[in-house]
């Protein structure tokens, strides 16, 4: 059967929200979820949006897929680099579903929702918690980060690749009906809405791809699954359609694209450290213990010198830890100094039991896996009687982002556990 008729993404979603809004005797059941990963950058935010866009069409009569942007409604403020994206797509913020619309009746409960994955393939934080998102419920999952083994092998999708982006995998998997949709809008001569969606789509997909390549730059990063998909949303553009996303009017351009939301998310100067630790945050609990890791879009010194002092900073991560209730929280910087690519990552475990998880993760990866080096003469770096132990380093091994650096971490709390 041809797919359901298509309409815009912004009336798209204002249908997502008056389904999951509706009196509990309207509501579909199940709702069908996508959800991108806790920490709620781009590649998961717009990659949600895309798939549960796409994937209502792929049924005759369409299914609802409702797209669930996993962070509170408030914490869309500290991405203005989101609010430039959603803005060459038809969007604000405000259209967004975040957490806070989930409502939270009886009539809601993880038995009559089911869940497709995006960008990660073990819901963790506030919703598994509330008992969202267990094997069972999961219908699908779209990924490129390491397999957790959580996602049932028979649920289709069930893609986990390595790629630079996870937007890049989605597109792919929505190619078939994209290019469906668009044949068939053709053919009834419906050119000037499609010309106009297809530019939504494409400038939504493009933005996170380019930004997890660095513009299709990052040999560690890039692969075919980022050529291939940039290619493809870039000929969703018809000249006509490619309006300059920077608001000049020029028309599209990689590469400004690319440095106006660059320079949008790097822009940090009026967050608090507490902000710009949950910015881009992610919780895991292994063995017993809790590690919370923030990835920042600036380095060490900047921290410590535009933004507060050593003691505002630290106290500031003591206090994101506690609130976290975390045992180990460890900072990731990355930054570009005299245009060299640099990452920081400064470990802090809180007791003794922690101290020997992280110790033993150093002692593994610290050499060769990261090419660890102590930062700033070792200033930030502190043993205390309470077991409490605090590194820094710079990281020689820059390819190794927190995708590959929080597996590492949770590897050795698994290890501790069984010993």
């Amino acid at each position: 059967m041809a797919p359901a008729a298509r309409v815009s993404l912004n009336k798209f979603l204002i249908t997502a929200r008056k389904a999951l809004l509706a009196p509990s005797a309207q509501r579909p059941n199940p709702l069908v979820f996508v959800i991108g990963n806790e920490s709620a950058d781009l590649d998961s935010l717009c990659s949600s949006i895309l798939l549960a866009y796409f994937c209502t069409y792929r049924t005759t009569p369409p299914t609802l897929h409702i797209p669930l942007s996993n962070l509170p409604q408030a914490d869309l403020a500290l991405r203005p680099e989101l609010t430039a994206v959603l803005k060459p797509a038809g969007l604000h913020t405000n259209d967004l579903i975040t957490l806070d619309g989930l409502p939270r009746d009886d009539n809601v409960t993880p038995e009559n929702t089911q869940w497709l994955l995006v960008d990660h393939n073990s819901l963790t934080g506030p919703l598994a918690a509330r008992g969202f998102g267990g094997p069972e419920r999961i219908i699908g999952c779209i990924d490129h980060h390491d397999d957790e083994g959580v996602v049932p092998p028979t649920v289709n999708p069930r893609i986990i690749e390595k790629s630079g982006s996870c937007m890049s995998l989605v597109v792919e998997y929505c190619k078939p009906v994209w290019e469906e949709l668009s044949r068939l809008e053709s053919e009834e001569g419906t050119t000037n809405s499609r010309e106009e969606w297809e530019s939504h789509l494409a400038h939504l997909a493009l933005a996170p791809i380019l930004i997890d390549t660095t513009n299709l730059t990052s040999k560690d990063k890039t692969t075919g699954w980022d050529t291939g998909a940039v290619e493809f949303l870039e000929g969703r553009l018809t000249q006509s359609q490619k309006t300059s996303a920077t608001g000049g009017g020029q028309g599209y351009d990689r590469t400004a694209y690319f440095n106006h939301i660059t320079s949008l998310k790097e822009e940090i100067a009026g967050l608090s450290y507490r902000d710009i630790l949950r910015k881009d945050y992610k919780r895991w609990e292994d063995g017993g213990l809790a590690v919370g890791i923030s990835t920042v879009v600036r380095g060490l010194e900047y921290l410590l010198t535009e933004i507060g002092d050593q003691k505002e900073f630290t106290e500031a991560l003591r206090a994101w830890a506690k609130e976290q209730e975390l045992d180990i929280a460890a900072v990731m910087t990355v930054s570009n100094p005299d245009g060299k690519f640099t990452r920081e990552l400064l470990i802090w475990a809180f007791n003794e039991r922690a101290a020997k998880v992280v110790k033993r993760f150093v002692e593994k990866h610290g050499e060769e896996g990261l090419q660890l080096q102590t930062w700033g003469g070792g200033k930030l770096d502190s043993d205390d009687a309470k077991g409490e132990w605090v590194r820094c380093w710079t990281q020689g091994r820059v390819d190794k982002s927190r995708k590959q650096v929080a597996p590492m971490l949770r590897d050795a709390m698994k290890e501790a556990a069984r010993l």
